[in-house]
């Protein structure tokens, strides 16, 4: 309560002290905003989240996903539940490419912030551009965690995405640590309302592995499960060498809420992705086309269960040359 009243009484001194010097509307308007989110626990920058608008774009939009959609629309709606969670909620998505990773992170920042990755408050970071150079790990340690601390205090409820983590330097993601758990505090935020989603490719293989034997067996991918998939993802990726979970203690401290399997899609699932395509376009009547397009796809050579090489990633080219 103290500490409280010193920020009121500080703050009240600034606007004060504005006001006598006459500082413009504009600029006394943004240090108002800046004030209130220093002295409050409850800032909540520009966010309108909107949990039925996700949850309905993820189950309309997302194909061959229900692991993803369940687990992203039940982690999402029950934190933001929590007015003053004890942690932030940390996703990592991992599944092969053209699944549906990136498209999931969009949707989050399109309902969360109104924009599709638009928002100043949504901060996505990709290891060759921000992290090129492997020699560089203990400076890219320094760099991310001032990017942390700064953009915290902007805005308690900002979001990071991670793209690409098969390609960071092992290591560097380990400087989140104290960020993602209940024990650190960032001056003048409520840090644990943050976001953060890890996208990668890594664990792939298993995820491949454990569809094709549930379909062998005569199960449907509906009936996939996650305790059939999480552990073994966890595994694949704090063992995988040269990647940025690499033995890192975000995962050895268990630090991630939720790792999500983005399962391999039917020749079914890229027709879907094709019609979607199309109707973007104005081309839903094209129904031809999205059947020419689903068939064109690489996929797997176990010719009882197929599965797309790429997902639906090269469906927009494959489109361009049938339509």
């Amino acid at each position: 309560m103290e500490v409280t009243l010193q920020r009121v009484t500080m703050a009240v001194n600034v606007i004060v002290l504005m006001l006598c010097c006459n500082i413009s509307a504009v600029v006394f308007g943004f240090e108002i905003r800046t004030i209130y989110c220093t002295i409050s626990d409850n800032c909540e920058c520009d966010f309108k989240p909107n949990i039925r608008g996700l949850e309905w774009d993820l189950y309309k939009n997302l194909y061959g996903q229900h692991l993803a959609q369940n687990i992203v629309a039940e982690a999402v709606s029950n934190f933001l539940q929590k007015e003053n969670p004890d942690r932030p909620l940390v996703l990592s998505f991992h599944g092969a490419s053209g699944t549906g990773k990136s498209l999931v992170s969009s949707m989050l920042a399109r309902h969360l912030y109104g924009t599709a990755m638009g928002s100043p408050y949504i901060h996505q970071f990709v290891p060759t551009l921000h992290f090129p150079l492997p020699d560089r790990q203990q400076q890219y340690r320094i760099n991310l965690k001032r990017w942390i601390e700064g953009n915290l205090t902007n805005c308690a409820r900002s979001i990071f995405i991670f793209d690409e983590m098969e390609r960071m330097p092992p290591g560097v993601i380990d400087v989140l640590e104290p960020f993602l758990g209940p024990s650190h505090v960032v001056y003048q935020t409520n840090y644990r309302k943050a976001i953060y989603v890890f996208i990668s490719t890594t664990g792939q293989e298993v995820i491949h592995k454990v569809t094709m034997e549930m379909r062998k067996a005569g199960h449907d991918r509906e009936e996939i499960q996650l305790q059939d998939l999480e552990e073994l993802i966890a595994q694949a990726a704090f063992s995988t060498n040269n990647t940025g979970f690499y033995h890192s203690r975000i995962i050895s401290m268990k630090l991630i809420n939720s790792f999500v399997p983005f399962l391999p899609l039917c020749q079914h699932h890229v027709r879907r992705c094709a019609q979607r395509e199309l109707c973007q376009r104005g081309e839903c009547h094209r129904v031809d086309v999205a059947e020419v397009v689903s068939k064109a796809m690489c996929y797997t050579s176990n010719h009882e269960h197929q599965f797309s090489c790429t997902g639906c990633k090269q469906v927009p080219a494959k489109v361009n040359v049938y339509l």
